[in-house]
Order: structure tokens, then sequence, then C-alpha cells
């Protein structure tokens, strides 16, 4: 198998890996202000992913750092193509990680609020936008021998627009699940609630995707050349079906385990459609950079393949102990009565 193969399964693993671990605290950040009807639960909220968020972002950085190294042309025109929404992102997190640091530093109600206003907006944007990014690298970005045809104001397209209401349900039911599991009491039935309410948004948006995809990109070619392939959103189907029958048995634990499966195997039923692509041009397929035409060397892809052999499963041990450690339910009265910030 060649390294730029080996590279691109690698590639769309991290982005998948993100989008299930930091989907679940992206969700929780946007409803933390909605599910909290007491600063106790919001502190609640808030601390069922303090522990854990910015672990979470490592993948975020370690897609960026393999893109960068393993496909440097794709990474330097994705960032000028895409610049406008990457920025936004990028912002969005950082005022994400401060509103979490900062809002316990001062003990006043404006303050507070103001902080949880940036929480929702850094969780709320990067769920929509990361959308919007991949969508349009599904259906194609308007590009040739001149560059990008276009501003952010066309990233905002139908298609676009609808894979990012996706990436936001599916971080909602995720996050929501995760507080109905970490949970107790009212915010835990409050959770669980929201959970199965939204989960019928979830549904509609993801079949408009699916019957939306087959006329807006051209993703469906690879399966219907291998139809093996179908068993990838077939699972997605699955086990986002299964979201719903755990959560009617009130099993939410399994319920967050097929949420993860579903946003693991959406991410790759995209991956899949994309392959050799990593950004297609909707101009011109000649314009087309895929794995082969914008890849490094195969030295260096051969050294780090190596090194992530070396250092992926260290990270992947790392924050299986933690999420070992911080396994136990919260309860308001015991995060009102530590003092930590949040």
């Amino acid at each position: 198998m060649e390294f730029q193969i080996i590279w691109f399964i690698l590639w769309g693993t991290l982005w998948a890996v993100y989008f299930m671990l930091d989907g679940f605290d992206l969700g929780a950040g946007i409803l933390h202000n909605f599910l909290g009807k007491s600063e106790g639960e919001k502190k609640t909220v808030i601390r069922t992913f303090g522990p854990f968020w910015n672990g979470n972002e490592v993948w975020l950085l370690t897609a960026g750092g393999a893109t960068f190294a393993a496909f440097p042309t794709t990474y330097a025109l994705m960032f000028s193509y895409l610049y406008t929404a990457l920025l936004l992102i990028l912002f969005s997190l950082i005022i994400r990680g401060v509103a979490i640091e900062f809002r316990g530093k001062v003990d006043s109600d404006g303050w507070r609020k103001g902080w949880d206003a940036g929480i929702f907006l850094g969780s709320f944007l990067p769920s929509l936008l990361f959308g919007v990014a991949f969508g349009n690298i599904f259906q194609g970005i308007p590009m040739d021998a001149d560059g990008y045809h276009g501003t952010l104001f066309t990233l905002l397209n139908p298609y676009g627009l609808l894979t990012g209401v996706l990436f936001v349900l599916l971080f909602i039911v995720h996050g929501s699940i995760w507080l109905a599991v970490k949970t107790n009491g009212d915010l835990s039935k409050r959770a669980s609630s929201f959970s199965d309410k939204s989960w019928y948004a979830l549904l509609v948006v993801a079949v408009s995707f699916l019957v939306y995809t087959a006329f807006a990109t051209d993703l469906y070619a690879n399966y219907l050349k291998n139809p093996v392939w179908f068993i990838v959103p077939s699972v997605a189907v699955l086990s986002l079906l299964g979201i719903k029958l755990f959560s009617l048995k009130r099993q939410y634990l399994k319920a967050f385990y097929s949420s993860c499966l579903t946003i693991l195997t959406v991410t790759f039923t995209g991956v899949i459609g994309l392959y050799p692509n990593l950004i297609p041009s909707n101009i011109d397929k000649n314009y087309s950079l895929t794995i082969f035409n914008s890849s490094s060397s195969p030295y260096t892809l051969k050294i780090m393949t190596v090194v992530a052999l070396l250092f992926v499963p260290v990270v992947i041990a790392y924050q299986i102990w933690v999420y070992r450690i911080f396994r136990q339910k919260l309860t308001v009265d015991e995060v009102m009565s530590d003092k930590e910030s949040y």
C-alpha cells in the first residue's frame, strides 16, 4: 500500500476521532446555558467536559499537523481558500477556552453571563463552520489555475449550510446524551428529554443530507464502483437509529456509544466518497488536489508513519486514562461545594 493512501486513511481517522471527542463538549457548550437552570447546574454542565475539552482538541491539532506534513499543498491552499472560515473557527475556539476558564473568576452575574455567551458562540460557530467547510469540500471548491473564485459567502451555499446544520445537530444530540450520562437529577432528565426531541430533527436533516449529496456531489461514485463500501453509511444509519433505541430504554451510556459510532461513520462516509481527492475542484477536475499530486515525498511520509506509530498510541492511552479517572457522575451539590473556578 502506498504511503499516500496510508496517510489519507490516517487523515480521515484523525478528523473522525476529533469530531467524535470534541463533538460532545461542543454540544454541551451549546446547551449549557439552556439546560442549566441555575448557577449550580451551569457549573455542573461545564464540569462534565472541563477535564476533557483541551485534550480532545489535541486531535484537531494533530489533524491539522498531519495535513501540513503529509499533504502540504492541500494545507497551503485550504488555509488560503478557506482562510476566513478557518480563522473564525480558530477565534471561536480561543474564546470558548478563555470563557470556560474565566467565567468563575469574578462573583458577578453580568460577568458570568458574558462568558456564558462566549461558551455558546465558541461552541456553536465551530460546529456550524466545520460542517460548512466539509460540505464545500465534499461538493468541490470553485478553483482552477487562477486560484479560488469565491468568498466566505460563496461557502454559505445550500449544501454547505445543510452540512453545517447536520454537524450542529450531531453535536447537540451527542452533547445532550453525554450530559444525561454524566449528571443526576433534574439536569440529567432535562438533558435526556432534549436529546430525545432533538434526535428527530437530526434524523430529518441526516436523510436530507444523504439525498442532497447524490445531487450536489460525486461522493457516491466510489460506492457505486465498490458497493462493499456501502457498509459504512449503512452502519451510520443503524447507529443513528440505535441512539433512539437505547434512549427509549434509558440506556444512555449505550446511546452515547451509538452516537460516537454515528459521528465516526458519517465522517468516514464523506472521506471514502472523496478518495483520492482532498479538495476537489468543481470547475475543472484537473485542478483538484488529490493525495497523489499534493503529498510530501515518500521518504517524508515513511518517517511520519514511524512517528505516528510511536506517539499516537501514547495519546490514546493517556486519553483513556483521563476518561477513566473522571468517569463518575457529577451532582450539583458536589460541584458547588468544590472550589474549582468553572
